[in-house]
Parts: C-alpha cells; sequence; structure tokens
C-alpha cells in the first residue's frame, strides 16, 4: 500500500509537471509564430517564410509536444481517477487521440508552408491549415473534454468545478464548430478562443499538485477503514 501511494503521490506531480509544461509550451509556439499577415499574396508568404524560418520550425516543434505533454496530463488524470476500465475514460484515451492527430496535421502543414516548390505551396499550406483548424472545434476539443470532464465528476481527484468546466468548454467549442461551419475561414475571434481550454489545463494541472497530500492522506484513511 505504502509504495502505491508513493506511486499516485508521484503521478500526481509528474503529471501536473507534464501538463503546465505543455501549455507553457503551447504558449511559446504561438508567441513566436504568430503567422503571416491576412490575406497574404504567395510573394508575401514566401518572403514571410523566408523571414520567419526558424521561428516558424521552432513553433511547430512546441507546438507538436505541447499538445503531446497536456495529453500525458489527461492519462494521469484518468489513471487516478481510476477510470482506465470505464467507458469515460476509453473515450478520453480516444478524444486524446484525435486532439494529437489534429495537432500534428496542422504542424505538418506549418512545416509544409516553407516549401518553395511548387511555388503555389505556402498558398496550399495556409488553406489548409484553415480547413484542419475547424476540425478542433468540430470534433477535437469535444471529444477530450467531454469525456474527461464526466471522469473527473465521478471521481475526487480534482475539484468538481474542474468537471462542470470541461463539460462547458466540450460544449461551447461544439457549438462554435457548428456555428462557422460554413466559414472557411475561422473568425479570429473564435481561434483565439481556442487558448482558453490552455487556461483549464495549467489551472488543472496546478490544482493536481496542490491537491496531492490531500489525495494521499484520503486513500491512506480509506485503507484503513
Amino acid at each position: 500500500m505504502s509504495r502505491d501511494l508513493s506511486s499516485k503521490r508521484s503521478l500526481c506531480i509528474l503529471g501536473g509537471i507534464a501538463g503546465a509544461v505543455g501549455v507553457v509550451l503551447l504558449g511559446v509556439s504561438f508567441a513566436i509564430n504568430a503567422g503571416p499577415p491576412p490575406n497574404p499574396t504567395v510573394p508575401e508568404l514566401m518572403k514571410f517564410g523566408q523571414d520567419n524560418y526558424t521561428k516558424i520550425l521552432w513553433g511547430a516543434w512546441l507546438q507538436a509536444v505541447g499538445p503531446l505533454l497536456i495529453v500525458l496530463f489527461a492519462f494521469s488524470l484518468v489513471h487516478l481517477a481510476g477510470a482506465t476500465q470505464r467507458l469515460a475514460g476509453w473515450m478520453t484515451f480516444f478524444g486524446a487521440t484525435i486532439l494529437m492527430t489534429v495537432s500534428l496535421v496542422e504542424v505538418t502543414f506549418y512545416i509544409s508552408a516553407l516549401h518553395a516548390h511548387p511555388t503555389e505551396m505556402p498558398l496550399i499550406s495556409l488553406v489548409l491549415i484553415s480547413a484542419v483548424q475547424h476540425l478542433y472545434f468540430m470534433v477535437a476539443a469535444p471529444s477530450l473534454f467531454f469525456p474527461l470532464g464526466i471522469v473527473l465528476l465521478q471521481s475526487a481527484i480534482l475539484p468538481r468545478l474542474f468537471g462542470y468546466l470541461a463539460l462547458m468548454l466540450a460544449a461551447v467549442f461544439a457549438v462554435l464548430g457548428v456555428a462557422f461551419m460554413l466559414r472557411l475561414t475561422l473568425p479570429v475571434f473564435v481561434t483565439a478562443f481556442g487558448g482558453v481550454q490552455a487556461l483549464w489545463w495549467l489551472a488543472a494541472s496546478v490544482a493536481l499538485m496542490a491537491r496531492r497530500a490531500s489525495i494521499s492522506a484520503s486513500e491512506s484513511r480509506n485503507a484503513t477503514i
């Protein structure tokens, strides 16, 4: 039992660190890779790529690794909540897979936009990035936050507020995905809303690390009953 409690304490810390670091990496990636000017021509895109070559590639790397760490944090929550064999836990794993896939596809187009041949490649990549961003709102974010919210509400691993907020985020993302389905390029305020979920991940990561002691104490009491 002592070894099990120690393992869970370690997972609380490591999982929380992974989530927090993942959010920081994502924030840095968007800060250094703000994207090209609106409605750019092909020559403007090529010049933007040449001038920001290093920033775009490092931003792509950060945007690939950041979600990976966040997914690790989500998996830690499912494990600590004892939901690995429940439907909500399985669907959280599935939603995390979708989110990771969408993120990696978008990162791929960041890198392909730097290719100068064919000359239309930067513009084609930009169009594909806009298309992929729809997937985040349509299915990626809702498919992860909805089951994860259920997992959190069915356990005491985090305050129940995080479960309710996760469900709310899932609903808002899904509504935005449907509301702007007929817009080929999402408005800036819609894509900017994607940053709200980063606040949830960061707060949840800090809360998990802060609740490590109380979780361990609670399990110790249950073990003596």
